[in-house]
């Protein structure tokens, strides 16, 4: 880690607490805040905007990391678990809940920078992944929209394929809009026309 870091870590025990902020503080490059009263977590970690939110369960159950997981909102930002037990079930729950590292034993301080390193590296990838997604959902709709925007030229001009294409993309030039921006108030105009 080579910037400074903001840490939220969640535990109620505050011997633990302290000794997990202890040892993350210990080179000055993270400021750690702890948190032990979990109500209005999501407005309290909202306020607080960490970079990495590490949350120590002691009993986990699947209440649990669905309330972690809503709080901490994990798309936003990395969440490393630390929950002793190896529970498959409860592992797979806060694997799909956005928890970028999940730690099966107790918090050792050895392992805290790995496994904060580890859980940014993770969401990192996810969140590119998840943009990358995201964009290529958009592109393949408005892939969608303009071939129906095609079609409904090609049928009311009578226009083959690459002459629809071009009609289209000369009227965005002119207009200065986005193809599919064009194609779909075409493909809205269409539909009102019956």
């Amino acid at each position: 880690m080579n910037r400074h870091l903001n840490i939220l870590v969640i535990e109620s025990d505050e011997t633990r607490a302290r000794t997990v902020a202890d040892a993350l503080a210990q080179d000055g490059t993270c400021r750690v805040v702890i948190l032990a009263d979990t109500s209005s977590l999501s407005r309290r970690i909202a306020e607080m905007d960490p970079d990495v939110v590490l949350i120590d369960v002691a009993d986990p159950s699947r209440d649990v990391i669905e309330d972690m997981a809503v709080a901490t909102s994990p798309k936003e930002r990395a969440v490393a678990l630390f929950a002793p037990g190896g529970d498959t079930e409860f592992m797979r729950a806060a694997i799909e809940a956005g928890v970028s590292a999940y730690v099966a034993e107790d918090i050792r301080p050895e392992v805290l920078r790995p496994v904060i390193d580890l859980a940014i590296a993770q969401f990192g990838t996810v969140r590119r992944l998840r943009l990358e997604l995201e964009t290529t959902r958009r592109a393949l709709e408005e892939r969608k929209l303009i071939d129906r925007a095609k079609g409904i030229l090609m049928r009311a001009r009578g226009l083959s394929e690459d002459e629809a294409y071009a009609l289209l993309r000369k009227t965005a030039m002119d207009q200065k809009k986005k193809m599919a921006e064009v194609a779909g108030a075409l493909v809205t105009a269409a539909g009102l026309l019956g």
